[in-house]
């Protein structure tokens, strides 16, 4: 049974956290959770969580089938990394101009698939 998990408006930009996502995508689920814990970036904490969602939304849906897996029996299939909503901000710079600033957003989505 496939686990689908949706993560939104994570505060990161999208292009950071793709490079997050090449990191994990196909590998099985423990071994893209020990290498997120060792990743220092800013968006790992959040692809860890989703990952996790999506393993227990599976997990669930595969007792109700009458099947036990564990960790080691699911992959990371799918790991899409969207662009949400961006916040525009002003600041002030020389002689009265204004310069913009983009405060973007990211969705990540991460599906697991049984081996």
């Amino acid at each position: 049974m496939d686990g689908r998990a949706l993560s939104k408006y994570n505060r990161i930009s999208p292009f950071k956290a793709r490079q997050v996502a090449d990191l994990i995508r196909g590998q099985r689920v423990d071994i893209a959770l020990q290498t997120l814990a060792l990743t220092a970036k800013k968006s790992s904490p959040m692809f860890m969580k989703t990952v996790q969602s999506a393993f227990a939304n599976a997990r669930n849906k595969a007792e109700g089938a009458q099947l036990a897996l564990d960790e080691s029996s699911y992959i990371i299939s799918e790991v899409r990394v969207d662009e949400g909503p961006t916040m525009k901000r002003i600041r002030p710079r020389a002689q009265g101009r204004a310069f913009r600033i983009l405060k973007r957003s990211a969705h990540i989505q991460v599906t697991v698939s049984p081996v």
